[in-house]
């Protein structure tokens, strides 16, 4: 409550520094507004006989440096405004603290330029300012030089991160090395390097890549955002047997649970991690969840094919889901978790393949119970239909009124259930136990009525196309127990319809040609072989990859005779044109 005395201001100034010091230790403190330093700055400007008090606090430092003479107050105002760079740097307000620096230099070089051409502004009039000289009779709880340091790392940081952000790659990339060469724990350090990863992974240098993230897990083996990142770089290298091994070590890692590791740098009050907080950052190191990571090593296996290794993942994937979903699954929609029903599906389909036929059975018939009571009698499509942005793994099976989105979903994962329990018991020889589950499925996509006049039909959305072609491959799937039961005429019927969805299909005209073959109307099979061999079958949005859940299904409905069809088609045409 004292009036400010030009005297007293140095050491007041001296105080009110080391104390913001243990105020912005705290990430909560350092998201805020300084307002100690506004104040101090308008006592400043009213020892001196002014005043401030309608100013921002851009415009208060603009009026105190230029008008405030003092030689005894430049070290003290200096030193605050450092802190002042803290709180908006950490705020992300780059240009506010390009300003200030700017006014700092001009007190100090009588305005001459500071940042020669091509170089960061910034980051040039950090590393110019010169630090005031500390006092014997004013100690700093932290020095000048250290807040210097610090502030340089943080500068060349957030930049680097607006820059990749923004994809200039190359400016992005020179910001993080400089980054890297400054002042900060180990922990950031690694977390630089994982961005250097990302960042020359996106400009197309895997290998580059690679060498960053190793060089992360090297300072600091806890920062497993950068294991996750090499798993992903192998991927898109197409070394199936790196990424997994990456894999296990990031899912052994969190199973373990370590504590972050302890910082090796010197302990400072305020530090570069307190004023680095962007969305980026926290995109880029966001951690996996042990069921995510356990997931995508399930997922890489059975698509590489390794069948075994895959079963193995998703029953562990199934245990730890069954343990707790809340716990498992971050529900932020960054989860690369699929719904809860398609990681069923997926097992039951690595299942099926291992040859664990009843277990694949008893999965789907675990999907197939848990949907029923929530899929309406009928249900109309329109071409524009509610979407939630990201439904969480396990939204939507908990009960109450679902989305038509949810309800069109939950509609085809029961239908896949019967889809792979019909082909299961069509593996088994069990032709009439595989017509009724292909029959269900049907069924069940009577319950749709699809109907839509805009830009985009409703047949054409992702939800629709996926129940064709569950629709087309149960049809196909009935089609040939018909004909192992030598009931041909309702096989063809399968099969025309199964045209009818995806006109030129290679699988249903296939089967439709050997159904006609079988009934003795080798002229119209044929007449059928002819046409739609000359015509090249084009699969309307195939830009869309199909569920992995479905893989297997397309696999089993691929006609297998297609070679002797062909041959026996030829010797048929060759005789007839012969008589």
């Amino acid at each position: 409550g004292l009036p400010p005395a030009l005297p007293a201001l140095p050491l007041e100034l001296t105080v009110l520094y080391n104390s913001l010091l243990f105020t912005g230790a705290s990430d909560s403190a350092i998201k805020g507004e300084a307002e100690g330093i506004r104040q101090g700055l308008l006592r400043v400007l009213e020892a001196c006989g002014g005043c401030g008090q309608d100013l921002s606090t851009e415009e208060l430092w603009q009026k105190v440096l230029q008008e405030v003479t003092a030689e005894e107050l430049q070290g003290p105002l200096h030193r605050l405004g450092a802190l002042q760079a803290v709180w908006w740097l950490a705020a992300s307000r780059l240009g506010s603290t390009t300003s200030l620096f700017r006014l700092l230099s001009h007190t100090e070089d009588g305005g001459r330029p500071l940042c020669s051409k091509g170089m960061n502004e910034l980051l040039s009039l950090l590393k110019a300012w010169r630090v005031p000289a500390e006092e014997a009779s004013l100690p700093l709880l932290q020095s000048t030089e250290a807040l210097k340091e610090i502030l340089c790392t943080a500068a060349a940081f957030l930049q680097g991160l607006q820059e990749l952000e923004a994809g200039n790659f190359p400016t992005a990339f020179s910001l993080l090395q400089e980054a890297a060469g400054g002042f900060c724990s180990k922990r950031v350090l690694a977390q630089i390097y994982t961005c250097l990863g990302c960042c020359t992974e996106q400009m197309g240098k895997p290998q580059t890549a690679l060498q960053h993230l190793r060089r992360a897990l090297q300072v600091d083996f806890q920062c497993l955002p950068a294991l996750s990142h090499v798993a992903a770089v192998y991927h898109k290298l197409g070394e199936t047997d790196a990424e997994l091994q990456a894999l296990v070590l990031l899912y052994e890692a969190l199973e373990k649970n370590p504590p972050a590791a302890a910082s090796a740098s010197p302990h400072f009050l305020i530090r570069t991690e307190l004023l680095i907080h962007t969305p980026i950052l926290s995109s880029l190191l966001r951690h996996r969840h042990p069921s995510e990571v356990k997931y995508l090593l399930a997922q890489r296996c059975l698509q590489d094919g390794r069948v075994a290794d895959a079963v193995e993942h998703y029953l562990d994937l199934l245990a730890l889901l069954q343990e707790g979903l809340q716990q498992q699954v971050p529900l932020d929609g960054g989860s690369t978790l699929p719904r809860i029903p398609e990681v069923f599906l997926e097992a039951a389909s690595a299942l099926e393949q291992a040859g664990r036929h009843h277990d694949a059975i008893t999965v789907c018939e675990e999907v197939i119970s848990r949907t029923t009571d929530l899929i309406p009698r009928m249900l109309q499509v329109e071409e524009r239909f509610e979407q939630p942005e990201c439904p969480s793994p396990g939204a939507g099976l908990a009960g109450g009124h679902l989305s038509q989105k949810e309800s069109l979903c939950c509609l085809a994962w029961r239908a896949a259930g019967y889809l792979h329990q019909g082909w299961v018991w069509a593996t088994l020889g069990k032709s009439k136990e595989a017509i009724t589950q292909f029959s269900r499925c049907l069924g069940d996509l009577l319950r749709v009525q699809v109907y839509g006049s805009g830009i985009e039909p409703a047949e054409n959305l992702p939800e629709v196309e996926v129940l064709q072609k569950i629709r087309l491959l149960s049809l196909i799937g009935r089609g040939t127990q018909f004909l192992e039961l030598g009931r041909h005429k309702e096989a063809l019927l399968d099969f025309q319809h199964g045209l009818q969805i995806s006109p030129g299909d290679p699988s249903a005209v296939s089967y439709l040609v050997q159904a006609l073959w079988k009934l003795d109307r080798k002229q119209e099979a044929a007449a059928h072989w002819q046409k739609f061999s000359q015509i090249p079958f084009q699969q309307e949005g195939q830009e869309r990859p199909l569920p992995l859940y479905l893989v297997s299904c397309l696999k089993q409905a691929t006609f297998p005779h297609r070679e002797s069809l062909a041959r026996s088609i030829h010797d048929y045409l060759g005789t007839t044109n012969q008589d």
